[in-house]
């Protein structure tokens, strides 16, 4: 933290340093601290697709599912093969369809994502998609989501 306020302070026009304390203070659970510095970075690049997509995470840990949407789309307005917002928007829609839409883009634009395997196994199971499911989450495990495994002894034979 004390690095990122000495970038701030030496530098108060760098964007990457708001954007990179707000997801310190995320991990801290100074979710309105972490907001202000997200929006402390989207104000110096408007074009900050990251820090939208992080704004999102903590809005989301605020319970503000709106507003989470609202980043999680912009995000994916500013850059369109951005997986992880596709992966943290399935996670926040109340739509299953939404939710399996939006795991497989994130999946389309990084194959090797495996929270997305898991999250999209979650939506399968959902649906009623129990083979879809068990072979989402065996992906993931295979890609280091080792809590899919805990969900393919909950749910798979």
């Amino acid at each position: 933290m004390a690095d990122y306020n000495k970038a701030i302070e030496l530098n108060p026009t760098q964007w990457e340093a708001y954007n990179s304390r707000g997801n310190a203070k995320h991990n801290l659970e100074d979710f309105i601290g972490a907001i202000a510095d997200y929006n402390k970075a989207i104000a110096l690049n408007p074009q900050c697709w990251k820090a939208y997509n992080n704004r999102g995470v903590t809005k989301l840990g605020l319970y503000d599912k709106k507003g989470a949407l609202a980043d999680y789309n912009q995000a994916i307005a500013l850059n369109p093969q951005f997986a992880e917002a596709y992966n943290n928007r399935a996670n926040s829609t109340k739509s299953l369809k939404r939710s399996l839409a939006d795991s497989n883009k994130a999946i389309e634009f990084n194959p090797k994502y495996a929270k997305a395997y898991y999250n999209r196994g979650v939506t399968k199971k959902a649906l009623n998609d129990q083979k879809g499911a068990c072979l989402d989450w065996s992906k993931a495990g295979e890609l280091g989501e080792l809590d899919a495994y805990d969900r393919i002894k909950e749910n798979c034979n």
